[in-house]
């Protein structure tokens, strides 16, 4: 049955509420453990029973962090890591451009300086040299230091590697790994073939700092200082979110910790950043996935790739705000690029039709924001999506998957069997290069690979509602004790409330797309809500005349804090006629 039997709302879809044996778990834990209904209802959600809900609610880092030395080659990547900064060799930092990229050259780059030492960072350009590792590049870091550690990529660089002849190279990463390993001295992959996958929820800047958890091991034994691994847990935070990484396990803790590290205005790169973004309250990770994290992308997407680890890495709050200001100028920039390529690619996919894969491609579309686009189209067709720039006849392409579909897995098999010029990543994301005139081979046997685990998906347009709420029992101490079942992210979605029969007393637009509600039970307090981007697709249009009359709302609640004082909100998902 649909839940206030919405059958079809305003953006079309169904409402399902939760079903009566998770009522009956949920009204349970609340009555044991005091908890409001709201709360009790997402511990329920997750398989928490009365009696583990307190350490649910407190994830402490020393009970959830993994032993560094489950991992396939970690003695020996730490140990080189921490001889080569005790004995003042020299370093270099090869980074992904990314936000993952970005947050583990920083925390590297901060735990060198730590020890009194310097390290080359080198970020490849997306369009000049492409994802990971390149022969050239390597083979002149090599003739220049004398340890290469790469971060968030190298996996599957087998021939770049194999260009930094006798010079030591640590991998670092997180992507799928292949049959064989690439020529260095150590890689550190949870997702290596040779691993369980017992923590391949980890992000690369996860494995980053496992590494100098157990490089911080070694200095003990050594009877050097260990520097505060703590304080970078801000950067573990932000990677975590931004890369999409499940939020179950140590993550759970490492963003939970790095949220309150971040609130403390600590790091340079961080509050400059917060600063440009506006962020009008303490971190979470809605601030981390949506405001800070495309800022970082920006320098990788339209602009210098290496601006975003420099920034994070920064530490005179000058030099941080000058490269804060250029990395939101980019990101402005790069919403103008996305914006025309995302009109371009959805009339692509809507002409397509294809029931299985979104995809689109398109001649001198900029490479730096296929990725973003991917995940709008993503979002706009509730399926598998691929977007395409080509150049020189050559596409260039990232591809956004979802749940129970392992992109990542796919598009490394199509490498595999020669349709791709090169391909990988991870369950969620991925990306490819690939011949022009190949594409539409390669993507109809990517929708090929893709179609078993899409059959098994149900239900997957409907909006999932965690319950009822009255807008008197939307208070800031509610969402707080909210906010301790979190943090909310991949895997671990933020609850969504259905505030029912509610008067609208206004709607405007903000800005170019988005809209603003006030709306409120009879009798009951004012309530405000924001819908992003609702003015680009039906919920908009159907809202801004709906002064005075009734509607149930659905959504997630934010809170900010404007002048020292704190104001709840609704983050408006959907909405559909009393």
């Amino acid at each position: 049955m649909a839940f206030l039997g919405i059958e079809q709302s305003l953006s079309g879809r169904r409402w399902i509420g939760p079903d009566a044996a998770l009522e009956r778990l949920a009204e349970g834990l609340a009555q044991k453990s005091a908890l409001p209904l709201a709360v009790a209802r997402v511990l329920a959600e997750r398989g928490i029973e009365a009696g583990a809900h307190e350490a649910f609610l407190t994830p402490r880092l020393r009970d959830l962090l993994p032993d560094p030395l489950t991992l396939r080659d970690m003695e020996t990547a730490a140990e080189r890591i921490v001889a080569a900064a005790v004995g003042g060799q020299r370093i270099a930092i090869f980074a992904d451009y990314d936000v993952d990229g970005g947050t583990s050259a920083a925390l590297l780059l901060d735990w060198l300086r730590r020890q009194g030492r310097d390290a080359t960072l080198y970020v490849p350009d997306r369009i000049d040299e492409g994802y990971g590792p390149n022969a050239p590049a390597i083979e002149a870091l090599a003739a220049a230091h004398d340890l290469i550690i790469c971060v968030d990529c190298g996996t599957l660089s087998h021939d770049a590697l194999a260009a930094a002849g006798r010079r030591d190279v640590i991998v670092l990463d997180h992507h799928l790994g292949g049959e064989t390993l690439p020529p260095a001295l150590a890689v550190v992959n949870p997702n290596r073939a040779d691993e369980d996958g017992s923590l391949g929820h980890l992000c690369a800047a996860g494995v980053v700092f496992l590494t100098l958890v157990q490089a911080g091991r070694v200095l003990r034994r050594m009877g050097r200082p260990e520097p505060d691994l703590l304080s970078m847990l801000d950067l573990v935070a932000l990677a975590t979110v931004a890369d999409v990484a499940p939020l179950v396990g140590v993550n759970r803790a490492f963003v939970r910790t790095g949220l309150a590290i971040m609130a403390r205005r600590q790091r340079p790169g961080l509050v400059a950043l917060s600063d440009v973004a506006r962020l009008d309250g303490p971190p979470n990770s809605f601030h981390l996935g949506f405001l800070l994290g495309p800022r970082i992308n920006a320098g990788g997407r339209v602009g210098r790739a290496d601006l975003g680890a420099l920034c994070l890495s920064a530490t005179d709050p000058v030099q941080a705000g000058r490269l804060a200001a250029d990395l939101d100028g980019l990101n402005r920039d790069r919403r103008a690029i996305e914006a025309a390529v995302r009109d371009e690619a959805l009339a692509q996919v809507e002409a397509r039709g294809d029931a299985r894969l979104s995809w689109a491609a398109g001649d001198g579309w900029h490479p730096g924001v296929v990725g973003i686009v991917a995940a709008r189209v993503k979002e706009a067709s509730d399926l598998p999506s691929v977007v395409i720039g080509i150049e020189g006849g050559i596409g260039k392409g990232s591809a956004r998957s979802v749940p129970g579909v392992d992109l990542g897995r796919a598009v490394q098999r199509l490498a595999q069997e020669g349709l791709l010029l090169k391909g990988g990543g991870h369950a969620m994301a991925a990306g490819l290069t690939v011949e022009a005139a190949r594409i539409p081979d390669a993507m109809a046997r990517l929708a090929d690979l893709i179609e078993r685990d899409l059959s098994q998906r149900s239900g997957s347009r409907d909006l999932r509602v965690s319950g009822l709420l009255e807008g008197a029992g939307a208070t800031p101490q509610m969402f707080r004790q909210l906010e301790d079942a979190g943090p909310y992210g991949q895997a671990a979605p933020a609850p969504r409330f259905a505030f029912a029969d509610q008067l609208i007393d206004s709607a405007a637009t903000m800005g170019d797309s988005h809209l603003r509600l006030s709306f409120r039970s009879p009798g009951g307090p004012s309530l405000e809500a924001v819908a992003w981007g609702a003015m680009n697709g039906p919920l908009g249009p159907a809202l801004i005349g709906a002064k005075g009359r009734r509607f149930h709302l659905a959504g997630k609640l934010e809170l900010s804090t404007w002048g020292g004082r704190e104001r709840l909100r609704l983050r408006l998902d959907d909405a559909a006629p009393v």
